[in-house]
């Protein structure tokens, strides 16, 4: 007779019981999870599928797991120091829901404080994202969270809203019926039903995480990185909780007096990006679909999983991730990129090039010990020529997988140095400089990776400005900033005279 058993049960709730569930602070945010992504067009269109009546799927929770850690939904405190019940899956909607129906605010992916406003338009059951429009407009309720936060009854902010409209416009017998049908209908969105497969609490952390990747992977788009992310949660919460921190850093100015921080102006990474970075150190690997397992401590040979493998595995990434969190390293690439001509993220055309600069710079630190100023120069040509020429703008996993599988064959720093070189030159070719980048150029886009790197060229050739006393770095520096970009692009003479002539535009 089989042991095999289901690990979950299927419990059913009201939307309603759910919001008060987290009030209190029973139901819990793991980290588990992403933060908090969705767009306020997604939450104005989860809201539409509820009031018609349609299904908007299900919840995952994990009953009674390991509390250690967890984090409330919402900024406010909670009457439970730590949830019973965690959210493997849909966070997304729950957060939505509790932040609209609470008008509390929420962390947004920059980890700032921000609130959910949906309008509604009783006249026809219309929702939309709150803007000047639907604040202005008689006909909308500005945010649907004042019918649940004003503390007054439907009937009356039925009646309210009927008056201040019939104040604006005519309205008949079957326009109040309308509208009074259409706001009790909303207030019952409050009772919309929904079912939580709520995992056994003997189900340890690992499986957890499993099962969070396999649903996920069947439903939610996430990429290789969330799966690692995942399992940085559940067995090594400090690595976590270092990434994300250095990522909210650099989203933030440091004030004078502050202490050093990773703030600059061409990146605001995000802890997946800083992520391949460490896998591409530490492991040689651009693909992460693979690193999923290592980490797991899947043993290739076996296709077992051995936990002290995992433990190596992440002493690896431990390292590699010490040094991309380290300030010195981040500063002194980012320095690399300046000497490359490129002043500001408004000049990089591609996080991913950058990215795997900053892979490439660490490598030549790190492993092979090359001097900073040849390092520096290096990987500036390297960051210039990969943006130029778009190297890593389709299939960059792919593309990195195979540079990195070069470099491991190199020996010392004078290798390195070598094939870096070697690959700028195969691809910069005579045909290159004189058919490829004159046709490319030949565009109307105002993000040509081959436009930003005649703007970086010209910054270090130290270029006038055409009919001004300023040079062309005055004008990209990224600290300075203007109502209209300071480096404007016209045609010398008008398009109209041009059209004339018979020139494109």
């Amino acid at each position: 007779m089989s042991d095999l058993k289901t690990c979950f049960k299927a419990v059913d709730y009201d939307l309603s019981s759910l919001l008060n569930y987290i009030d209190i602070g029973d139901i819990g945010l793991p980290d588990i999870q992403r933060p908090f992504v969705w767009s306020n067009a997604k939450v104005r269109d989860l809201f539409d599928s509820m009031y018609k009546g349609f299904p908007v799927g299900y919840f995952l929770f994990w009953e009674n797991g390991n509390t250690q850690g967890a984090k409330n939904i919402g900024v406010t405190t909670k009457q439970r120091s730590a949830p019973a019940r965690l959210i493997v899956d849909g966070q997304q909607r729950l957060t939505s829901l509790y932040a609209v129906f609470r008008g509390e605010k929420v962390l947004d992916e920059d980890y700032k404080e921000r609130r959910i406003e949906i309008s509604f338009r009783p006249r026809d059951g219309k929702f939309e994202v709150t803007d000047a429009a639907t604040r202005n407009d008689p006909e909308w309720i500005a945010s649907i969270s004042e019918l649940w936060t004003s503390g007054k009854s439907s009937r009356k902010m039925v009646n309210d809203f009927i008056d201040k409209l019939k104040a604006k416009t005519d309205l008949s017998e079957d326009d109040e019926e309308a509208i009074s049908h259409n706001l009790d209908r909303l207030f019952d969105v409050q009772k919309f039903p929904f079912t939580a497969l709520e995992i056994a609490p003997n189900v340890n952390e690992e499986q957890v995480a499993d099962i969070f990747v396999r649903i996920n992977s069947e439903g939610v788009k996430l990429n290789q990185a969330d799966f690692i992310l995942t399992l940085l949660s559940v067995f090594w919460d400090d690595g976590r909780h270092a990434l994300e921190r250095f990522c909210r850093e650099a989203r933030q100015a440091p004030t004078e007096g502050s202490a050093p921080s990773p703030f600059n102006h061409h990146i605001r990474p995000d802890p997946d990006q800083l992520l391949r970075v460490s896998v591409a150190l530490g492991f040689n690997r651009g693909r992460l679909k693979s690193v999923y397992q290592v980490l797991r401590g899947k043993d290739i040979e076996t296709d077992t999983f051995d936990p002290a493998l995992r433990a190596a595995q992440f002493a690896v990434l431990d390292e590699a991730q010490a040094h991309v969190l380290n300030l010195t390293n981040w500063h002194q690439f980012m320095s690399a990129l300046v000497g490359a001509g490129y002043r500001s993220g408004d000049m990089v055309s591609s996080q991913s090039a950058l990215l795997y600069a900053y892979a490439f710079y660490l490598i030549g630190r790190i492993r092979y010990q090359m001097p900073e100023r040849d390092l520096q120069k290096l990987i500036g040509r390297w960051f210039f020529f990969s943006s130029l020429t778009g190297r890593y703008t389709s299939s960059p996993e792919t593309i990195m997988d195979g540079d990195l599988n070069r470099v491991k064959e190199v020996k010392d720093a004078a290798g390195f140095h070598r094939l870096l070189d070697d690959l700028m030159t195969n691809e910069l070719t005579n045909d290159f400089w004189a058919i490829t980048l004159p046709a490319n150029l030949d565009s109307s886009s105002a993000r040509n990776p081959e436009l930003f790197a005649y703007v970086a060229a010209q910054n270090r050739l130290n270029a006038p400005v055409l009919f001004s006393h300023k040079k062309v770095n005055d004008l990209i520096d990224p600290t300075i900033k203007t109502k209209k970009k300071a480096l404007e692009r016209h045609h010398l003479f008008p398009r109209k005279h041009l059209e004339r002539q018979g020139s494109r535009t």
